[in-house]
C-alpha cells in the first residue's frame, strides 16, 4: 500500500459572528453561562443564501491552492457533512462542478462531527490502493439552519464553516499512519434530528412539533464523548507503536472545552500540545477538525516529522481517530 499524506490544508468561515452578547438577547441565557459550560465566546452564521457548497467550495480552493493543485486535476471529493445543499445530489458532486473536477468521483459521507475523519479513512483507502492519484476531502456544515434558535440548550453550541485538506501519495514512512473508527448506533437518539427523512418526512405535523432541528442529550453525551475519544486516540496510536508521550500535535473535535480537557487528562497527551479555537468557533460538526488543522497549519505550529493525532465523537454515536506523521 502506498503512503499517503496531506499536502494542503484550507477552510473558510462566513463573515457574521455571532457573540454570546447577541445569544442574551435571543434566549435565556449569559455570556457567563456559556463560557464556563461550553468556553464558547462567538460563533460564525451563514446568510440566508449561503449553503454548504459554498463554504466548502472556498475551503476547497484554499487547500487546492496549498497543494499547488488545479481544480480539474482533482480524482476524487468527498465532502462530510449532515447539512448537505440537499438529500441529492451530493454537495460533493456541486463542489466538483464548481472548482472544475467534472468526471471525476464525488460523493457525501454523513457521519456528523466526525464525519471528517471517516472521509479521510475512505480517501486514504482508496488511494492507498492505487485508485486514485490525489484527493479533495471536505469538512463542511451550515448547523445553524438546522438550529432551534429558541432552545438554548443547543443553540449556544454551533457555528458554520468548513475545512478542507488534498491528499497526495507521500515518501514511505510520512502520512497517515493509522486509524480507529467506531460508532453505536443504539445511542443515536442522544443527538439526532428526527424530522425530514423516510421515518418521519416533511409535514405540516413534523413543522409543528419542531422535529427538523437538532436534538441533544447534552449530560448522557459528555460522559460517551470523553470515555471514547480518549479511547480512540489510545487505540490509533498504539496500532502505529506509539503513545500519548509521543504526540506532538493533538487536534480534537470542538465541541466543548471541558470535554476537551477531560479528554487530555484521560488519554495522558501534554496540555500544551492541544489545538483548541472552539472559543472562536463553536462546534461546527464535521468542518471542527479540518478548520482546526488549517488553523494550526497556517500558524506554523506543525513541523515535518510531528506525530499529529486527530480525534473525533459525534452523533450516530461515531467517533474516530487519526495518526499521522507531518
Amino acid at each position: 500500500m502506498k503512503p499517503v499524506g496531506i499536502v494542503g490544508t484550507g477552510s473558510y468561515v462566513p463573515e457574521k459572528v455571532l457573540t454570546n452578547a447577541d445569544l442574551e438577547k435571543m434566549v435565556d441565557t449569559s455570556d457567563e453561562w456559556i463560557r464556563t459550560r461550553t468556553g464558547i465566546r462567538e460563533r460564525h452564521i451563514a446568510d440566508e443564501k449561503t449553503a454548504t457548497s459554498d463554504l466548502a467550495v472556498e475551503a476547497a480552493k484554499r487547500a487546492l491552492a496549498q497543494a499547488n493543485l488545479k481544480g480539474e486535476e482533482v480524482q476524487l471529493t468527498i465532502v462530510a457533512t449532515i447539512t448537505p445543499d440537499m438529500f441529492f445530489p451530493s454537495t460533493a458532486c456541486f463542489v466538483q462542478d464548481r472548482i472544475g473536477a467534472t468526471g471525476q468521483a464525488a460523493f457525501d459521507i454523513s457521519a456528523a462531527c466526525s464525519g471528517f475523519v471517516y472521509a479521510l479513512a475512505c480517501a486514504h483507502q482508496l488511494m492507498a490502493n492505487a485508485a486514485f492519484k490525489n484527493a479533495l476531502i471536505i469538512g463542511a456544515e451550515t448547523l445553524s439552519k438546522f438550529t432551534d434558535w429558541e432552545d438554548r440548550n443547543t443553540c449556544v453550541l454551533l457555528g458554520d464553516g468548513a475545512g478542507a485538506v488534498v491528499l497526495k501519495p507521500l515518501e514511505k514512512g510520512r502520512g497517515i499512519l493509522s486509524f480507529s473508527l467506531g460508532a453505536d448506533g443504539g445511542a443515536g437518539d442522544l443527538l439526532y434530528m428526527p424530522g425530514g427523512g423516510s421515518r418521519n418526512p416533511t409535514s405540516s405535523e413534523t413543522l409543528k412539533e419542531r422535529l427538523h432541528y437538532i436534538k441533544m442529550k447534552g449530560n448522557e453525551l459528555f460522559k460517551i464523548a470523553v470515555r471514547v475519544l480518549a479511547e480512540s486516540a489510545l487505540e490509533a496510536l498504539d496500532k502505529c507503536n506509539l503513545n500519548a508521550s509521543d504526540v506532538d500535535y493533538f487536534i480534537p473535535h470542538q465541541a466543548n472545552v471541558r470535554i476537551i480537557d477531560a479528554v487530555i487528562k484521560r488519554s495522558g497527551i501534554p496540555e500544551d500540545r492541544v489545538h483548541v479555537n472552539v472559543d472562536r468557533f463553536g462546534n461546527t460538526s464535521a468542518a471542527s477538525i479540518p478548520i482546526a488543522l488549517d488553523e494550526a497549519n497556517r500558524m506554523k505550529k506543525l513541523k515535518k516529522g510531528d506525530i499529529v493525532v486527530l480525534d473525533a465523537f459525534g452523533g450516530g454515536l461515531t467517533w474516530g481517530a487519526c495518526v499521522l506523521e507531518w
